[in-house]
C-alpha cells in the first residue's frame, strides 16, 4: 500500500467540537480527551482518513506539540486500530503518518503513533524495505519512546460480583475483606475532592521520586469531562455514552489514606491516577479503593476495567513499575501486550535532534538520578526496602 490516503481535519477547541464523539475506541482517541489536551498545552485535531479503492478508513484524534521554535511533532495515542488487520499494516501506517503530515503543512519533524495493536510477548517486529510513494527504498518506521504504557491488564466486568471475586488471587480477596473489617470507608468525589487527593499525591511523589502534574491539570480534566458530558446530556445523548470521571478516597476515621481517579468512556473504565499516604498501610486501603471502583464501574455500565499499565513481565525487578505488576494482576483479568510507540520521520535531521534529546533525558532519569539517589544520605529513608513498603499502593505511573 504505497498510496497516501486522503485526510481531512478539524481543530478541537470547544465542547461543541466534541459532538458527535468518535465511534468508541480508547479514551485517548476521544474528542473530549483532545479538548482536554488542547487546554493543557497541545493542539488537538479531529481527523478522518480514507485510502482509495475500498481501502481502510477511519477517524483519529491527532495532537500536535511544539517543543521549540522550529520543532514540533504529531502524536496519535492509541489510534489506527483498524489498520492492524491489514497484511501490510506497517506500510499503511507509514502512509497514514505521511498523509497526516502533508495535510497539516509538513512542518512537523515526525508523527508518533502509540499503537493499540496487540502482540504476543515474545513476538518480534520485523520490517521490510518497501517502496515509498517516490519509489525509493527506505525503512518505513522507527521505534519511538512509549508515551503510553504498552502493557496492561483488563478485567471483564460482564462477570458477576461473585465471579470477579473468585477470579482474584486468594490474598486479594482476603485483603479486600480485611479492609472492610478494619473499617476502611470509600467516598466518591468530583473536582472538589482534588485538594485532598493532591496532598496524598504529593506525599506519594516525594516517597517514590516521581513527577506529577500540578493540581490545575487534574482540575482541567474534571472541568472538561463535566462540560462535555453536560452538553451531551442537553443533546439527548444517553448516559452510558457520556464520559464519567470519578475520584475515590479511602478513609479510616479522620485519616485520608489513599485515592484514585477513574475515567469511564464507553464500555471501559480506566484507572488513571493513584496516590497513597504512609499512614495505616496495613489496613489495605488500596484494595478497598480498587474493589469499590470496579463495582461502581460495573454499575455505570462499563464492560471492562483497565488497570492501565504494568511491566511486560512480572520478574523484571529493574522496571519502573515492577511493584505494580503483582498488585494489578492479582485482581484477575487478561494481560494485554501492545507494540507501543512507532515514529514516521518527516524531516530526518529534525527527528534525529529530537531523538537524541529524548534519549539524553531518559538516560538522566534512569541512570544519573538513580545513581544520585543511591549515594544520597536520605536515600534509605525515602526508599524503604521492599519489606517495609507495600508497592501495591504506589501511584499509577501512566502519564496520559
Amino acid at each position: 500500500m504505497n498510496v497516501l490516503p486522503h485526510v481531512a481535519f478539524t481543530p478541537i477547541s470547544s465542547a461543541s467540537d466534541c459532538i458527535p464523539e468518535f465511534e468508541y475506541s480508547s479514551f485517548l482517541q476521544s474528542k473530549f480527551w483532545g479538548l482536554f489536551k488542547a487546554r493543557t498545552g497541545w493542539q488537538a485535531y479531529s481527523c478522518s482518513y480514507d485510502f482509495e479503492d475500498d481501502g481502510p478508513h477511519g477517524n483519529l484524534l491527532v495532537l500536535r506539540r511544539k517543543i521549540a521554535k522550529f520543532l514540533s511533532f504529531l502524536y496519535v495515542p492509541h489510534g489506527g486500530g483498524e489498520l492492524s488487520r491489514l497484511p501490510d499494516r506497517w506500510n499503511a501506517l507509514s502512509m497514514l503518518g505521511r498523509a497526516l503530515s502533508e495535510s497539516m503543512g509538513k512542518s512537523d519533524a515526525f508523527v508518533r503513533f502509540d499503537l493499540p495493536w496487540e502482540r504476543m510477548l515474545d513476538e518480534k517486529t520485523e520490517f521490510e524495505l518497501t517502496s515509498g510513494p517516490t519509489g525509493s527504498k527506505r525503512l518505513i518506521l522507527h521505534k519511538g519512546t512509549d508515551v503510553q504504557v504498552a502493557d496492561t491488564v483488563v478485567l471483564d466486568l460482564a462477570k458477576s460480583t461473585e465471579e470477579l471475586l473468585s477470579g482474584m488471587k486468594p490474598k486479594w480477596r482476603y485483603n479486600i475483606r480485611l479492609s472492610e473489617k478494619k473499617g476502611i470507608q470509600v467516598t466518591k468525589h468530583g473536582k472538589e475532592g482534588l485538594p485532598l487527593f493532591m496532598k496524598l499525591y504529593e506525599e506519594t511523589a516525594k516517597r517514590d521520586k516521581i513527577a506529577i502534574h500540578p493540581e490545575s491539570y487534574y482540575a482541567t480534566l474534571f472541568d472538561t469531562v463535566l462540560e462535555v458530558s453536560d452538553l451531551m446530556k442537553e443533546q439527548g445523548i444517553p448516559q452510558q455514552d457520556r464520559p464519567i470521571l470519578s475520584l475515590y478516597i479511602a478513609h479510616h476515621e479522620s485519616d485520608a489514606l489513599a485515592g484514585i481517579i477513574v475515567l469511564k468512556h464507553g464500555p471501559v473504565a480506566t484507572y488513571m491516577y493513584g496516590a497513597s499516604s504512609n499512614l495505616k498501610r496495613n489496613m489495605m486501603p488500596a484494595y478497598a479503593l480498587q474493589w469499590h471502583a470496579i463495582q461502581e464501574s460495573k454499575e455505570q455500565g462499563a464492560r471492562m476495567y483497565d488497570f492501565f499499565g504494568i511491566p511486560p513481565q512480572g520478574d523484571d525487578a529493574s522496571h519502573a513499575m515492577s511493584g505494580l505488576y503483582l498488585f494489578k494482576t492479582g485482581f484477575g483479568g487478561k494481560i494485554i501486550h501492545r507494540y507501543g510507540a512507532w515514529d514516521v520521520p518527516i524531516h530526518p535531521w529534525l527527528y534525529a535532534i529530537f531523538r537524541s534529546a529524548e534519549k539524553m533525558r531518559a538516560f538522566w532519569h534512569k541512570k544519573v538520578k538513580k545513581s544520585i539517589r543511591k549515594i544520597s544520605p536520605t536515600a534509605s529513608a525515602a526508599h524503604p526496602s521492599a519489606g517495609e513498603r507495600d508497592d501495591s499502593e504506589k501511584t499509577n505511573p501512566s502519564n496520559p
